[in-house]
Order: structure tokens, then C-alpha cells, then sequence
């Protein structure tokens, strides 16, 4: 299959019910932490509840995350800081998307599966690793259960691994801000400066680190 086959030549190729798999990200906009990416096939029928992960409870997106892990197929992509500060975010949640694939597909043992992301773009021709047919949908995680299902597994995903960071720095207030630039976080960063786990090419830790 090559990767700049049409979606829509794709599915109809795969027959009446072709596999597509959504996918989406957590994590473009905080000032720490990794981007997460999900790719999740839904089961058929498709779990209930499946929804944009920030139109939900925290309460109600585990009771969701649960539901997708047990009865869903499911990729999980992480792109680190170093990799962030190296790639720019946009690249980096490009690379996200396509590791979130592979594992999605070396769960399915097979790469014979379109995809739907939420936004704008697909990582097609943006990253080497992609090679799935992909439309994107604005307000996708909203529209199309499938990339619901992904914004939840990846938001979930994202804000656990930032709770566990917070043990080690707890001056930022992750465990509530999940690295985004809160009042709160931005007070710790002034007073105690950028950690490991900062994205130093983001502009206000370049800033603070410039007038350290």
C-alpha cells in the first residue's frame, strides 16, 4: 500500500467494511512534559461515550479510557522533550501520530488500515514514518467516535504521565496544570527555573532561561 493512496480509493478497495482508525494528540500547547499521540480502532459495536477528551470529566474519560483498552484496538505514540525542542512541535506531533500507528498495527498484525485524525493536516509527507491513507477532520474528536476514543486515550495517557512527573518536581503544579503555562506554573518557572522536562524551543522557557 503506499502511503499516498486516496482515502476514499482506499476504503472502497478494502470493501464494505473497511478498518479506520482515528487518531489524535494530547499535549501541543503545554510548556513541559512529551506529546501523546493515539491511534484507536473502535469495536463494533463501538463503545458508548466516545467524545472530545476535553468535553469530559476526568472521571468520565478513565471510565472511557477503560472501555477502549478493554474491548478496542489501540496504538500509543510518545514523542519526548528532547525530541520536541529538536523537531518543533508541529513535527513532533506529526511523528507521534505515525508511532501511534505502528503500534496500532503491530497490535492488528497488518498495515491494511485508513485513518481519520482531528485537524487540519496528516502527517502524510510530513513524516517518513507515515503510510496510511489519512483525512483530516476539523473538530474531528467531536464528529467521529473513533477519533474521539484517540483523544481520550491520549489525554489520559499525557496527564498520567505529567501526575507522575509532579512527584518528582512539585513546585509546577502539574498534577493540576498538566504543563500548561498556569499562573501557577509560570510563578514556579520565575521562581525556580526550567527543569529536564521543560521544552526549552517553546518562548516563555526561552525567555526565562535568557534572563536567568
Amino acid at each position: 500500500m503506499l502511503s499516498g493512496t486516496p482515502f476514499s480509493t482506499f476504503c472502497a478497495e478494502l470493501g464494505p467494511q473497511p478498518l479506520v482508525a482515528g487518531v489524535d494528540e494530547a499535549g501541543r500547547g503545554p510548556l513541559a512534559g512529551p506529546v501523546v499521540a493515539a491511534a484507536v480502532l473502535l469495536c463494533k459495536p463501538a463503545p458508548p461515550g466516545m467524545d472530545d477528551s476535553k468535553k469530559l470529566t476526568a472521571r468520565a474519560r478513565e471510565e472511557a479510557e477503560q472501555k477502549i483498552r478493554e474491548t478496542c484496538a489501540y496504538g500509543i505514540g510518545v514523542v519526548d522533550v528532547a525530541q520536541i525542542d529538536a523537531l518543533n512541535i508541529f513535527g513532533a506531533t506529526m511523528l507521534a501520530m505515525s508511532l501511534a500507528m505502528e503500534q496500532l498495527c503491530k497490535a492488528l498484525g497488518h498495515d491494511d488500515c485508513a485513518t481519520l485524525i482531528d485537524g487540519n493536516f496528516t502527517p502524510h509527507d510530513r513524516c517518513d514514518r507515515w503510510r496510511w491513507p489519512a483525512e483530516a477532520i476539523v473538530g474531528g474528536d467531536g464528529r467521529e467516535p473513533a477519533i474521539g476514543a484517540a483523544s481520550i486515550l491520549a489525554k489520559t495517557y499525557r496527564d498520567r504521565i505529567m501526575v507522575e512527573a509532579a512527584q518528582d518536581h512539585p513546585h509546577y503544579g502539574w498534577e493540576r496544570n498538566k504543563g500548561y503555562g498556569s499562573k501557577e506554573h509560570m510563578e514556579a518557572l520565575r521562581l525556580h527555573g526550567p527543569t529536564p522536562l521543560h521544552r526549552r524551543s517553546f518562548a516563555p522557557v526561552a525567555q526565562l532561561e535568557m534572563t536567568l
